[in-house]
């Protein structure tokens, strides 16, 4: 049987809502958009709305049962999967109660993880470095992504294991060399990420490469929900902040940002084809645990809340 979204791309209203329109198209259907299970082993990933930050969810595949299963089948589906979306907004449909739902990552198979390197001016200052000219890229892979309350893995192969929290950002229409006044029609909305960094692999071993040191598995917990751009009201002014074990460790705002995310949408497209679901983690404050003096690191049993404010808080468990 053919659902909604089904008819829906047949009639071609398959015009992404991240485009041209902007977030004006948006501006009354704000939402919070998550990857979770419900409860059974059994249970395979859906696509649902968080009624509120930490609220019950809107289970979006039981509204239409030809919706993709995944953000990033839902975000290439475009207009009509937030018709969708829109819909189960507008009604009645009964919530799943929170304490029945296990939330993933909002994104879990991107094509991309692009990360940002030394993107705070106060990180530099932390470590008596020149602001750069240019945006510093690297990666991580995406089976580094685990969810927003899932734990951390503390690889044997490293003693310097520390945290840096990250506003992250993911992309809604594909592109290729994107202009910076056009970069937000391709920005489907923002979370939190964790750039979990093993120091010694990313500062000392390997050639001094970031990527072995930045992608051992569970190196990126990211949640706990995508929040739709027209949702935020301003992504370069939130505050963000991390805490181990309960201690602030980093506390600063994106105002910081170096280079924000129009900047790096349109730098990154110059390299490489933007899809649907690519993940960007743009760069962490001060108060990482390597330039604490002495140096501080993770270890086993430790607790790493990252929050930013409008987003959303996740937590993870060091094992």
């Amino acid at each position: 049987m053919q659902g909604p979204l089904h008819r829906a791309l047949l009639k071609g209203l398959g015009t992404h809502f991240w485009g041209s329109r902007g977030a004006s198209s948006l501006c009354s259907g704000a939402m919070r958009l998550v990857q979770f299970r419900t409860e059974g082993p059994a249970s395979e990933p859906r696509i649902g709305l968080e009624v509120k930050d930490g609220g019950d969810v809107l289970d979006l595949n039981s509204l239409d049962p030809s919706l993709p299963k995944s953000m990033r089948g839902f975000l290439e589906a475009g207009e009509a999967a937030l018709q969708v979306a829109k819909r189960a907004q507008a009604s009645d449909q009964r919530a799943i109660p929170r304490s029945q739902v296990t939330l993933l990552a909002p994104v879990t198979n991107p094509d991309k993880v692009i990360c940002v390197g030394m993107n705070y001016v106060d990180h530099c200052l932390e470590q008596n470095v020149k602001i750069p000219k240019e945006p510093i890229i690297f990666s991580k892979f995406s089976s580094s992504i685990v969810g927003p309350y899932d734990p951390i893995i503390h690889p044997a192969e490293s003693n310097e294991v520390d945290w840096e929290v990250e506003l992250a950002f993911v992309i809604g229409k594909k592109g290729k060399l994107i202009q910076e006044a056009d970069a937000m029609s391709h920005v489907a909305g923002y979370t939190v990420a964790h750039d979990v960094s093993a120091r010694d692999w990313q500062m000392k071993r390997n050639g001094k490469q970031w990527l072995l040191g930045k992608t051992f598995d569970t190196f990126c917990p990211l949640g706990p929900a995508l929040v739709t751009k027209d949702a935020v009201s301003d992504p370069h002014n939130l505050g963000i902040r991390c805490r181990v074990n309960g201690e602030l460790v980093q506390n600063s705002s994106t105002k910081q940002m170096i280079f924000k995310t129009e900047a790096l949408v349109a730098w990154v497209s110059q390299f490489v084809t933007l899809y649907p679901g690519d993940v960007f983690l743009t760069g962490t404050p001060p108060g990482v645990g390597v330039f604490r003096k002495p140096p501080v690191f993770l270890k086993k049993g430790d607790e790493v809340e990252c929050e930013i404010d409008e987003l959303g808080t996740i937590r993870n468990k060091v094992v």
